[in-house]
């Protein structure tokens, strides 16, 4: 399985492409990550990777998977990512 990017080396890679600095990529990073928190209950969108959506699920009923005993599942507040149907294109290709 390949290893995924760190902070570091995504900063160093848009440093690279918009011929800023590493420490001002790092900080826009912040403040996109701190923007998406901030705004995720309303619905955040990154144009062309997907949207955050805060989600409430249902309580139900569930199992124990160690005794087979039922239990219920309260109800929650869950973030949800949902991405973009231009990403899927981009990443699976058209079908």
């Amino acid at each position: 399985m390949a290893k995924t990017m760190t902070k570091s080396q995504v900063a160093d890679h848009l440093a690279a492409k918009a011929g800023t600095t590493k420490k001002t990529a790092a900080k826009l990073l912040d403040d996109l990550s701190a923007l998406a928190y901030k705004e995720a209950k309303n619905v955040f969108v990154v144009p062309g990777i997907g949207r955050l959506v805060l989600a409430n699920r249902k309580a139900r009923m569930g199992r124990n998977p160690q005794t087979g005993e039922a239990i219920k599942i309260p109800a929650k507040r869950v973030v949800k990512f949902r991405v973009a149907k231009v990403a899927k294109d981009a990443i699976l290709g058209k079908r």
